[in-house]
C-alpha cells in the first residue's frame, strides 16, 4: 500500500499545538480580513464553558487547521496558515482577554497563557502574525499596548477582545482555561508537492451543507447509545418526518417561535438550529423522551395545517385551510391554540374565535397593503397571558373598517377565489373559475352597454376602467364551461351566461343592465358590507395605523450592514415619541433612561449577562458613563446591542410598551 507524501494529518490538542515553543503562524496576504462577530465569539465561549464542565476524557473538536511549512529563506514563519485563521485569531483574542484578566492575580496561569500568545525568544511579537495591513492592530490588542488614541478605533479585533473581557470573571478563569485545554483539531500539514488551493477547496466547497433540521437531528441523537438512538429515531423522529415531510425545516422554525415567543431567523446564520440549542442545551435520555413526545404531538398538528382536509372537525378544517391560504406565518399560533384545545385548556368556541380573528387580521392587512410577516411571535407571547390578551394584541393591529373599505374600493382584491367563495357561501375548494366581468385587457370591440366600444373610450375613461378591473366589484366566480364561454366577451354576452350560473352570487351580476365604473363601484360597496360582516375586526382597542414593530420582534442584523445609521424612523417608548435613527443610539438611550427609571433592572440584567455595564473602563474602547463607577460599553455590534435592549426591557417589565418604526431603508436592509 502506498502512503501519502505531501499531506500529513494529525489529531492534536489545540492549546498544546499553539503553545509549542517553536510555533509561529503567518497568515498569508491572500487571506480575507478577520470577520468573526460577537455572535460567533459568544458561541465559542459557550462551547468552551460547556466542555469545561464535562468529565476528564471529554473534548471539543473545532475542525481542521490547514497549513504549510514556509519555503522562504528569509521568512520567520514556521507555518503558513491556509485555512483556519478565523478560528485561531478568535482563540488568540480569547486567550489574551483571559491573560489580561488574571495576570495580576494568578501569575502561574498567566505564564501558561503567555506561552500560547508569544514565543519565549520573541515576547514583543504575537505567535500569530496576521496580514501586515492589520497586524499592528491585532498585536496592540493581544499584547495590551494600545495607545490612548486607539480608544475610538473601529476593528473586529477590538470588539471581540472587549466582548471576551466583558464575559470573563476572574473567579471563572480556571474553568475557562480547563475548557480551552480540551479543544482539539486536526492539523493538516502540506508538503512541497501538495496543491494547497485544491485541498483548501476540497475542505470548504464540496458536499452539501447540513440544513437546520439535519443539524437538530444530529444534535438530538449524538451521544446516545445505539439502542437509545434507535428508540428515539423510531418512536419520535420518523413520525415527525412523516408528518411534516418536505416542510420539516419550517416545522422546527414554527415550533421554536411558538415555544419562545420570539423570531428565530437571523440573516446569515443557522438561526433555527442555534435557537434549538439555546432552548435545549442538554438533553439526557429521560428529558429527551418527554420533549420528543411533545414534538411528535405538535408535528401531528402541523400535518393538519399542511393538509386541513385531514382534520375530522369541519369547522377546524376550514379555519386551518384559511390560515394556509392567507398566511402560513401564523402556523406557530395555530399550533399553540390547537394543542391547548386538545389538552382541554381552550374551549372549542375560543379556539374558533381566535382563528377567526387571525383570519380577519391577515386578510384586512393584505387588503390595505400592510405586511403580515413578523407578527406571530407577539401573538404567541400574548397567548401565554390568555384569550383576552391575545384578542387585544390582534385587535391592535387589525385595520379598521374605514381603512379596509378604501383598500377594497381601489385596490386589487387579494386571494380573490377564497374571498369570493366565502362571500358567496361556497367552499374555498369549489371547482369554480375566477372571471373579471370587465376584462383586464379589453379588446377594441368590448362594450359594457352594447353601444360604446372600448376603442371609442377616451384615454381617461379607459384608465378609470382599468383601475377597477381587479377590484372586488368587478370579480365573480363561474363554472368552468361558463368561463370558457364568456372569456373576454362583452357584457351583454356575459349577462346571458351569468344568468344560467348555479352561483347566486354571479346571477346578481346578470341583473345589471350595463357594466362600467359606476356598476363596479356600486357592487364593491354592496360586497364590502358582506366582507365586513364576514371578517370582523375585534372591537377592543384602537389600531396601530403606523405599522409599529414591538421591540421584541425587531430585526436582528449581524455586524453593521449598509444603511444602519437610518434604520428607524422613530421609536415609541412607553407612550413617548423618540427620534432615534439607529440601534446604537437606541441602545445608549434605553440604558440611560432605565438607569434613571429602573436602575435595579439594569444592574441585575448586566450582572447576569456579563455586561454591558461595568464598574470600570477595564479596556480601551467606546464608553459612556451612566454614573460614577458604572460605565456603559458601546463597542458592541448591532445584533448584541439589540439583544441587550430587548433583554433589559424585559427585565424591567416594559418590553411590551416599546415599539420601533422602520424607515424605508430599515425595511430594505439585508
Amino acid at each position: 500500500m502506498s502512503t501519502a507524501t505531501n499531506v500529513e494529518a494529525t489529531a492534536v490538542n489545540t492549546i498544546d499545538w499553539l503553545s509549542a515553543s517553536d510555533t509561529t503562524i503567518v497568515v498569508p496576504v491572500y487571506q480575507r480580513q478577520y470577520r468573526w462577530d460577537i455572535g460567533g465569539c459568544e458561541q465559542l465561549l459557550g462551547d468552551i464553558r460547556a466542555v469545561s464542565q464535562t468529565d476528564a476524557d471529554s473534548t471539543h473538536f473545532i475542525g481542521s487547521i490547514l497549513s504549510t511549512a514556509s519555503t522562504s529563506a528569509d521568512d520567520e514563519a514556521h507555518l503558513v496558515l491556509i485555512d483556519g485563521q478565523q478560528r485561531i485569531t478568535t482563540l488568540m483574542l480569547l486567550i489574551a482577554a483571559l491573560h489580561h484578566t488574571l495576570r495580576d492575580d494568578d501569575p502561574t496561569l498567566a505564564a501558561e497563557l503567555e506561552r500560547v500568545l508569544v514565543r519565549e525568544d520573541s515576547p514583543d511579537r504575537t505567535k500569530l502574525r496576521p496580514h501586515r495591513a492589520w497586524a499592528e492592530v491585532f498585536e496592540s490588542v493581544v499584547l495590551d499596548r494600545r495607545a490612548p488614541g486607539d480608544a475610538q478605533r473601529e476593528s473586529r479585533f477590538d470588539d471581540n477582545y472587549a466582548f471576551f473581557r466583558s464575559q470573563i470573571r476572574p473567579d471563572e478563569a480556571a474553568a475557562i482555561w480547563r475548557g480551552l485545554r480540551k479543544l482539539e483539531h486536526v492539523s493538516i500539514t502540506l508538503g512541497a508537492g501538495a496543491n494547497a488551493q485544491q485541498i483548501f477547496e476540497s475542505l470548504n466547497s464540496t458536499g452539501e451543507p447540513l440544513r437546520d433540521h439535519e443539524l437538530i437531528h444530529n444534535y438530538v441523537l449524538m451521544g446516545l447509545s445505539h439502542a437509545e438512538q434507535r428508540e428515539i429515531e423510531t418512536e419520535y423522529w420518523l413520525p415527525i418526518e412523516e408528518n411534516t415531510a418536505e416542510q420539516i425545516g419550517a416545522f422546527w422554525r414554527d415550533y421554536l417561535v411558538m415555544l419562545t415567543g420570539r423570531e428565530v431567523l437571523v440573516e446569515g446564520e443557522r438561526g433555527v438550529y442555534d435557537a434549538f440549542r439555546h432552548e435545549f442545551p442538554r438533553l439526557d435520555v429521560a428529558t429527551l423522551r418527554a420533549h420528543a413526545a411533545d414534538w411528535r404531538e405538535l408535528s401531528e398538528i402541523y400535518r393538519l395545517l399542511l393538509s386541513p382536509r385531514e382534520a375530522q372537525d369541519a369547522a377546524i378544517s376550514s379555519r386551518f385551510a384559511a390560515v394556509s391560504i392567507l398566511g402560513r406565518g401564523m402556523y406557530p399560533l395555530a399550533m399553540r391554540l390547537y394543542r391547548d384545545h386538545l389538552h382541554g385548556d381552550l374551549p372549542a368556541s375560543d379556539l374558533l374565535a381566535s382563528l377567526d380573528d387571525v383570519e380577519s387580521l391577515l386578510l384586512r392587512r393584505t387588503v390595505v397593503g400592510l405586511p403580515i410577516d413578523r407578527l406571530v411571535a407577539r401573538f404567541c407571547r400574548a397567548a401565554d397571558l390568555g384569550r383576552d390578551a391575545l384578542l387585544r394584541a390582534i385587535a391592535r393591529i387589525t385595520p379598521s373598517d374605514e381603512r379596509t373599505r378604501v383598500g377594497l374600493r381601489y385596490g386589487e382584491l387579494p386571494h380573490p377565489h377564497f374571498v369570493l367563495a366565502r362571500l358567496a357561501g361556497l367552499a374555498p375548494d369549489e371547482p369554480l373559475d375566477l372571471d373579471h366581468v370587465m376584462p383586464v385587457s379589453p379588446s377594441d370591440d368590448w362594450s359594457g352597454d352594447g353601444d360604446h366600444r372600448w376603442a371609442e373610450f377616451t384615454e381617461d375613461q379607459q384608465n378609470a376602467h382599468r383601475a377597477l378591473a381587479a377590484t372586488l366589484g368587478n370579480l365573480t366566480l363561474v363554472e368552468p364551461p361558463i368561463a370558457e364561454q364568456v372569456f373576454d366577451a362583452s357584457f351583454a354576452a356575459k349577462r346571458s351566461a351569468y344568468a344560467g350560473s348555479g352561483v347566486a352570487f354571479t346571477r346578481e351580476v346578470a341583473e345589471a343592465p350595463s357594466w362600467g365604473t359606476s356598476q363596479i363601484g356600486a357592487r364593491t360597496e354592496s360586497l364590502t358590507g358582506r366582507f365586513m360582516e364576514t371578517w370582523r375586526r375585534p372591537a377592543v382597542v384602537g389600531i396601530d395605523d403606523d405599522n409599529l414593530t414591538p421591540i421584541l420582534d425587531a430585526k436582528k442584523r449581524r455586524g453593521w450592514p449598509r444603511g444602519w445609521q437610518r434604520e428607524f424612523d422613530y421609536v415609541e417608548y412607553r407612550g413617548e415619541h423618540w427620534e432615534v435613527p439607529d440601534v446604537r443610539y437606541l441602545f445608549n438611550r434605553v440604558f440611560k433612561r432605565l438607569w434613571a427609571d429602573s436602575r435595579d433592572s439594569v444592574i441585575d440584567f448586566s450582572a447576569r449577562r456579563g455586561g454591558p455595564v461595568y464598574p470600570a473602563q477595564a479596556w480601551n474602547g467606546h464608553w459612556d458613563e451612566l454614573a460614577p463607577g458604572h460605565h456603559l460599553y458601546m463597542g458592541w455590534d448591532s445584533k448584541y446591542m439589540l439583544s441587550a435592549v430587548q433583554g433589559v426591557l424585559e427585565e424591567a417589565g416594559w418590553a411590551s410598551e416599546v415599539f420601533v418604526k422602520y424607515s424605508y431603508i430599515g425595511d430594505a436592509m439585508r
